[in-house]
C-alpha cells in the first residue's frame, strides 16, 4: 500500500449531511479537494472569484457540487456567500495568490499587498464570515492551506528532501504571507477550542496556476487527499498544527 492509498484508508467517512466550502475549488488543489469530498458524500460549495469558472467546474464534477461567488477579499462577497450557504460544517481556506518570485532587493510593497490581501487577510475574513455557522456544526472542520516554504524551521533548517539552497531568500510576498497564516492557524486553534479542528497543509510542491511557467510540481490530487483528512478528522483529532500532505506533522 502506497502512501496515498494509506492516507485515503485512514480518512474517516464524514458526518452524514455534511457541508463543506472550499475557497478557490475551482482549479488546482483546490479542485481536486472538492472532487475527493464530493466522492465521500459530502455537499460541497466551490468558491470562486469568478463565477463562470465556478459554474464551468461543477458541469465537470457533477450535479452534488455547488457554487458560490466569492471573492475573499471583498467583505460583501464573503458576507453574501455565507448568507446564501447557510450551514456549514467544513471550510477550507484554499484561495490563494502567488505575485512573484523576487528576493527582498526586488519585491515591490504592491507584491506584498497582494499577497497577503488574499492569503491572510482574505483567509481571516472568510473564516470571521462563516464563524456563526460552523459553531453550530457539530463537528466544525477548518483547513487552511499553507506552504512548507513558509515554515520558519525548514527556512533555517533546511530539510535536505527540498533544495532549499536554490530558493533561499526567494518568493518573499508569497511565502512570507504563507508564514503568517501559520500564525493565524494556530491562534485560530488556541481561541476556539478543541470542539474546533483547525489546522493547516503543506501541500508540496504542486503542478498549478501558482507555479505557473515552471515546469516541476506533482499531482495535485496527493495533496488534496491531505486536506480531506484534515477536514474529515474526528473529534478527538488533532487541532493547531501545521501537516504535511502526507500525514506527517510539519514544523512551524
Amino acid at each position: 500500500m502506497n502512501q496515498i492509498e494509506r492516507l485515503h484508508a485512514e480518512i474517516p467517512s464524514p458526518a452524514p449531511n455534511s457541508v463543506a466550502l472550499v475557497t478557490g475549488g475551482n482549479s488546482g488543489i483546490g479542485f481536486a479537494i472538492v472532487q475527493q469530498l464530493l466522492d465521500r458524500g459530502v455537499t460541497v460549495w466551490i468558491g470562486a472569484r469568478d463565477l463562470e469558472k465556478g459554474q464551468l467546474a461543477v458541469k465537470e464534477l457533477g450535479s452534488s457540487a455547488r457554487v458560490v461567488e466569492l471573492d475573499v477579499t471583498d467583505a460583501s462577497s464573503v458576507a453574501a456567500a455565507a448568507e446564501r450557504i447557510g450551514d456549514l460544517d467544513i471550510l477550507v481556506n484554499n484561495a490563494g495568490v502567488n505575485p512573484g518570485r523576487e528576493d527582498i532587493t526586488a519585491t515591490t510593497v504592491e507584491q506584498l499587498r497582494t499577497a497577503y490581501e488574499t492569503n491572510v487577510f482574505g483567509l481571516i475574513a472568510v473564516t470571521q464570515g462563516f464563524l456563526p455557522a460552523l459553531g453550530r456544526s457539530a463537528h466544525p472542520r477548518i483547513v487552511n492551506v499553507s506552504s512548507g516554504t513558509g515554515s520558519l524551521f525548514w527556512n533555517s533548517n533546511p530539510n535536505p528532501q527540498f533544495d532549499w539552497e536554490q530558493v533561499q531568500g526567494s518568493g518573499l510576498a508569497y511565502r512570507s504571507s504563507k508564514t503568517a497564516v501559520n500564525a493565524v492557524t494556530l491562534l485560530t486553534a488556541q481561541a476556539l477550542g478543541d470542539r474546533f479542528k483547525v489546522n493547516a497543509l503543506a501541500p508540496g510542491l504542486r503542478r498549478t496556476n501558482l507555479i505557473a511557467g515552471m515546469s516541476v510540481g506533482g499531482d495535485p490530487a496527493e495533496a488534496a487527499t491531505g486536506a480531506v483528512r484534515l477536514a474529515l478528522l474526528p473529534d478527538d483529532g488533532p487541532t493547531g498544527a501545521l501537516w504535511s500532505w502526507d500525514g506527517t506533522r510539519a514544523p512551524w
